[in-house]
C-alpha cells in the first residue's frame, strides 16, 4: 500500500497535476507513519448503537411483565425524545447538498433515535394496535419517518432502514436468510412484478434527484437497493415453468444489467459492477440450461461433463480480468 501511494504521488506530479513543493510536503508527511484511526471510531460508535437498540429490545423482552407497558413505552419515548433534541439543536437544518454534523457521534444518535422510533412503534402496534388490522401501517409510518430524518439530517443508515422498510412494506423480505429459507417469489407471482416495479421507482427516482441535485450522494444507496430487488426477483423466475414467464424476466434481467452496467461507470462503483456481473453471470447460464433442455445430450454428455470444470474456471479468470479493467479505468 505504501509503494502504490508513492507511485500515485509520483504521477501526479510528473502530470503536472501538484507542484514540487507540494510533492516534498507529501513525502515529508507520509514518511512520519501517521495513521488514521477515525474508521475505528466510527466502527465502535456503529457498534455502539447497535448494542444499545438490541439491548433495548432484550430489556423488554425479559422484562415484560415485570416492568409493564405503559413504563417501557414511556421509557422509550423519552429516550427517542432525547435524542433527537440534541439532532435537531445542532442540525444545520434541511438542505438540498450534502451536509454533515460538526461532530460525527450525532450521526450515529439520529441512528439510534431511528431504531427507537421503529421498535417504539411496532411495540405500540403490537401490544395496543392503534392502527387496528392494518399491520403494514406498522411498517409504512416508521419507513416515513427514516425518509424524513434520512434527508433531514443527511443520513445515509437511516436511510438503508427507510428503503428496506419500503420493501418490507410491499412483502419484500430481501435478508439472505429468507432468501434461503423460503422464496416469496415463487409463492406470489404478483409480488415479484411488485419487486420489480420497486426498483424501477427507485432508479427513477434516482434519476429525478440528479435532476433536481437533490442529495445526489444518496444514489448509490437507491441504486443497490434496485438492483438487488429487480435481480433476485428476475433469477427466482427465470426458473418458472410457464415460457413467457421466465422469457419475460430473462428480458427483465437482460434489460437490467444493461442499466446497471452503464450505472457502475458512470457513478464509478465497484459493488455495482461486481453484483452486476454475478447476477448476470447466473441469469445468464439459466437462460442456457433453460435453451438446453431441448437438446438431447445423450450421446456426448461424457463430453459436456469434461467441458464444464473448465468453463468455470475460464468464467473465473474473465470475471477477474472485467474487475481488474473496471478498477483501472475508473481510476484513471
Amino acid at each position: 500500500m505504501k509503494k502504490l501511494n508513492e507511485q500515485s504521488t509520483l504521477d501526479l506530479f510528473e502530470k503536472g497535476l501538484i507542484t514540487e513543493n507540494q510533492f516534498d510536503e507529501i513525502k515529508a508527511y507520509r514518511s512520519l507513519n501517521i495513521f488514521s484511526i477515525n474508521a475505528e471510531l466510527k466502527l465502535f460508535l456503529y457498534l455502539s448503537v447497535l448494542l444499545f437498540t438490541s439491548g433495548i429490545g432484550i430489556l423488554i423482552y425479559e422484562n415484560i411483565d415485570s416492568i409493564g407497558h405503559i413504563a417501557i413505552l414511556s421509557l422509550l419515548l423519552i429516550v427517542i425524545a432525547v435524542c433527537f433534541f440534541y439532532c435537531f439543536k445542532h442540525s444545520k437544518g434541511f438542505q438540498k447538498e450534502e451536509t454533515t454534523f460538526e461532530h460525527p457521534v450525532l450521526d450515529y444518535l439520529v441512528l439510534a433515535g431511528n431504531i427507537l422510533t421503529c421498535i417504539f412503534i411496532g411495540y405500540l402496534q403490537f401490544q395496543y394496535k392503534p392502527f387496528g388490522e392494518h399491520y403494514g401501517l406498522a411498517t409504512l409510518v416508521p419507513t416515513i419517518v427514516s425518509f424524513f430524518c434520512a434527508y433531514y439530517f443527511d443520513n445515509r443508515s437511516v436511510l438503508t432502514i427507510a428503503v428496506t422498510g419500503l420493501a418490507a412494506y410491499i412483502g419484500i423480505s430481501v435478508t439472505p436468510q429468507d432468501l434461503l429459507s423460503s422464496n416469496d417469489f415463487y409463492a406470489s407471482q404478483s409480488l415479484s412484478y411488485s419487486a420489480v416495479i420497486l426498483g424501477g421507482l427507485l432508479i427513477l427516482w434516482t434519476v429525478y434527484s440528479s435532476r433536481i441535485a437533490l442529495k445526489t450522494h444518496f444514489s448509490l444507496i437507491f441504486l443497490t437497493f434496485a438492483l438487488h430487488i429487480i435481480s433476485i426477483a428476475s433469477i427466482a423466475n427465470m426458473t418458472n415453468y410457464d415460457p413467457l414467464t421466465w422469457m419475460l424476466f430473462t428480458l427483465i434481467l437482460a434489460g437490467s444489467t444493461y442499466y446497471f452496467y452503464k450505472a457502475s461507470y458512470k457513478y464509478k462503483a465497484m459493488s455495482l459492477y461486481v453484483f452486476m456481473i454475478v447476477y448476470g453471470y447466473i441469469g445468464g447460464n439459466i437462460f442456457l440450461f433453460r435453451i438446453f433442455e431441448h437438446v438431447d445430450f445423450s450421446d456426448i454428455w461424457e463430453l459436456f461433463f469434461i467441458l464444464l470444470p473448465a468453463y468455470f474456471i475460464v468464467s473465473i479468470v474473465i470475471f477477474i480480468k472485467l474487475i481488474k479493467n473496471f478498477h483501472k479505468e475508473i481510476s484513471e
